[in-house]
């Protein structure tokens, strides 16, 4: 079995963006897919999907690869809405900035579940914020804030056609050596080590008369996405995403709601309601898939037992022969001996 097999699965359908991307870079896409042995079916390029874990290792070769320029730069600028054309036709309909930002949250079940943009609003300035949600690879994530904010100014300057621009970029990590690049390629003042990931612009902006509105077509639209996601597959149970999260990350055995909320991008009340509407509570969910991790590791002859202990989070040995004895009417060490009972 493949070692990302339970993970989550994110779509592909920007597929073409990244060959092109790779192209204008000085390489091809295919041959990043085939060193790191990703696997993407191409005959279904609009359906195709991709682990998580995959998506980062490919952002990364694909960096590391580029030679003529930064990367996620190339990705942003050749962003084409070319399997979700009902996107961009809502999008340039749109009578408003404000209405168009719905495509945000649609782009985010679309395109990429951890990646967040939501509008923020002061009295005179407005914001447009992207978060990385339920994930632990800051770099990663810079990358992807940065070919998200090029598509963004890209298609926000095209709407707005000269009556107005963005006033500013701030990112959250530090200056990189490719800052230069990313001031002329933006065209604002460029901010690092700032407490958001934000382009911001004039309020005002957020309800200017837009000239490419047309109610009627934006609507039939409206209706094609909305038709578009119903199709999809249903997302797996809550239950099924915590499974996945903590095999992904270990760690959450051993820790309470609160973080594995965040690792899935939720509240912790939001957590607990939706595990409430499946009939569970986290604590058993958590003891049983420490049970289930745990037959399965014992099973592993190259692991032994103390390893097995801090990996389930247990603060010893003992502590976990205690709880394994406890659940299963034998030890460790005797479940080893004879697991085919267990």
């Amino acid at each position: 079995m493949r070692a990302d097999a339970a993970e989550e699965r994110v779509p592909l359908i920007t597929l073409p963006n990244w060959v092109k991307a790779a192209a204008a870079c000085g390489f091809s896409i295919g041959e990043v897919f085939d060193e790191l042995g990703v696997e993407v079916d191409l005959l279904h390029a609009d359906r195709a999907t991709i682990s998580a874990s995959e998506m980062d290792r490919t952002m990364a070769a694909c960096v590391a690869r580029s030679r003529r320029r930064h990367f996620p730069f190339a990705l942003g600028e050749t962003f084409a809405f070319e399997y979700l054309p009902e996107l961009e036709t809502f999008l340039t309909t749109s009578q408003t900035l404000r209405e168009s930002a719905r495509v945000f949250e649609w782009l985010r079940l679309l395109i990429n579940p951890h990646l967040r943009m939501q509008v923020h609003e002061g009295p005179e300035i407005a914001s447009l914020r992207l978060d990385w949600q339920g994930r632990e690879a800051p770099q990663i994530f810079q990358w992807f804030v940065e070919a998200t904010f090029v598509s963004v100014l890209k298609f926000g300057r095209a709407l707005m056609q000269g009556r107005g621009d963005f006033r500013r970029a701030t990112f959250q990590s530090e200056r990189p050596a490719y800052a230069t690049e990313a001031r002329e390629l933006l065209r604002v003042p460029v901010l690092y080590g700032q407490a958001h990931n934000a382009l911001e612009l004039d309020r005002r902006l957020l309800d200017l008369k837009l000239e490419g509105a047309f109610e009627s077509l934006h609507r039939q639209a409206e209706h094609l996405v909305v038709q578009r996601l119903s199709e999809r597959p249903a997302p797996p149970s809550i239950a099924v995403q915590l499974e996945h999260a903590m095999e992904r990350k270990p760690a959450l055995l051993g820790q309470g709601i609160e973080q594995a909320a965040r690792e899935l991008g939720l509240q912790p009340r939001t957590l607990q309601r939706r595990l409430a509407l499946e009939q569970l509570r986290y604590a058993e969910l958590q003891v049983t898939l420490r049970l289930k991790l745990a037959k399965v590791w014992l099973s592993d002859p190259a692991l032994d037992i103390e390893s097995i202990s801090e990996r389930l989070g247990f603060a010893d040995r003992r502590s976990f022969t205690r709880a394994f004895a406890r659940w299963t009417g034998r030890t460790p060490s005797e479940f080893r001996k004879r697991p085919s009972r267990g």
